[in-house]
């Protein structure tokens, strides 16, 4: 098969066989799907086998989390490009034939995000792939938007691993997602290796997925979630910013703390994203510093415009 689309579940009973029935009716045929349970204690796996034995599954003894799983999912894989989708999902029928379309005519592109649309607000945007920027923040790119804007195919920082395609090789040259994150931001951080080695990530307008929006998580924050976030985003700097250019972005990467903290303060979660950040200090040296390599120089440069730019771009939702 030309793709793999890989589906990691965890306790997705109510919601699985949604996803994999919009597969089954997609318009581009080549393609095989490979699901990787995480250790569920409800009764998804027990569908998955009944309903669709010609699926790949592979089931885990305990919960790895979203980054070990679809890492699980790629290296079982014998095809050039793997497709990551939540489970969370129902794709439109020329979803997965219009990523191929766009990765597939440009060797540069590394991979490609999709409309993401929120399941139960067909009109509104949920994410138009993923942004990264000064104040050391990931943001959904168009996420509250009508569905009628970001119309147009973008190169964007980072494509959203709930619903993109990507090209198989080049996890072999800038690694594979890194299972120290074990959930959130794990796709920014792969995607900035790929524009650390001079990829692209690309949005694609018209490869639409209907998101049911944290269904797996339980909401869009909780104590788990904000705390497992706020340590990764310690780690994404360390691992992908040169010393350098850490020293230069310091001032807005502590503004940005800062005024997260305020944020998640006002909810009622300020200890647990402070907590999060700790531990990311204390353990930075988990994550495997991205090496970095003179060739590489001037993409460096690039991507540091592209996080003043994109700060701006924030403030405006563009």
């Amino acid at each position: 098969m030309k793709i793999s689309v890989i589906i990691p579940n965890y306790n997705g009973e109510k919601i699985i066989d949604g996803c994999i029935q919009s597969l089954l009716k997609q318009d581009y045929k080549d393609f095989n799907i490979i699901v990787v349970d995480n250790n569920s204690t409800d009764e998804s796996v027990k569908i998955i086998e009944e309903r669709y034995p010609s699926i790949t599954l592979i089931k885990n003894n305990k919960n790895l989390g979203f980054a070990a799983a679809v890492n699980i999912g790629i290296k079982a894989s014998k095809s050039d490009f793997v497709a990551l989708l939540n489970n969370d999902t129902e794709v439109d029928k020329k979803w997965l034939g219009n990523l191929y379309s766009v990765v597939s005519k440009d060797n540069k592109i590394f991979s490609a995000s999709s409309k993401m649309v929120r399941f139960y607000e067909r009109d509104i945007i949920d994410d138009a792939g993923d942004q990264y920027n000064l104040l050391g923040w990931a943001y959904k790119r168009g996420d509250g938007s009508k569905i009628d804007k970001f119309n147009k195919n973008k190169v964007v920082f980072s494509t959203c691993a709930g619903a993109g395609l990507y090209r198989k090789n080049i996890f072999e040259e800038i690694g594979y997602f890194d299972e120290n994150f074990f959930a959130y931001l794990e796709d920014i951080d792969v995607s900035f290796r790929g524009n650390i080695h001079g990829y692209k990530n690309v949005y694609v307008n018209d490869a639409i997925v209907y998101h049911m929006v944290s269904a797996t998580s339980g909401s869009k924050h909780n104590k788990f979630k904000v705390k497992l976030a706020s340590r990764n985003n310690i780690y994404l700097i360390r691992k992908n910013m040169p010393l350098i250019f850490t020293i230069i972005n310091l001032p807005f990467l502590i503004l940005g703390i800062i005024v997260k903290y305020i944020f998640f303060l006002r909810k009622s979660l300020g200890k647990e994203y402070i907590e999060g950040i700790m531990e990311g200090v204390f353990t930075k040296n988990k994550v495997e510093k991205t090496k970095f390599k003179f060739k590489n120089l001037i993409y460096y440069f690039i991507i540091e415009a592209r996080l003043i730019a994109n700060t701006f771009k924030m403030f405006f939702k563009v």
